[in-house]
């Protein structure tokens, strides 16, 4: 099990993510638009530098649901590979099978 700590560090970043993302999105649109003045497009990347940090989605860390574990996390079921193993295990995801061969 992950810190708490880490875990609420994460969704915290996750909540400011989805606020700024409209608001990150335009100046990003601005600050990429070749025909507007170079002076503008300079306005629009200060801007973008001003929005807090953890409010980038690429600071966003992909966590397991179950545990919180940040490492080996299968993105189409949302959890890391040691929860994922027993939850297939014990016949909880449909569809999943163990193989054998």
């Amino acid at each position: 099990m992950a810190k708490t700590s880490a875990i609420e560090k994460n969704k915290r970043r996750i909540r400011l993510a989805e606020k700024y993302s409209a608001k990150r999105a335009a100046l990003k649109a601005l600050a990429n638009d070749r025909s507007l003045p170079e002076e503008d497009r300079f306005m629009a990347r200060l801007k973008l530098a001003e929005l807090p940090r953890n409010s980038s989605p690429t600071r966003v860390r992909n966590r397991c649901e179950i545990t919180g574990r940040p490492r080996a996390y299968y993105r189409k079921f949302k959890m890391s590979r040691i929860a994922l193993r027993d939850f297939a295990s014990d016949g909880k995801i449909p569809g999943v099978v163990k193989s054998s061969w």
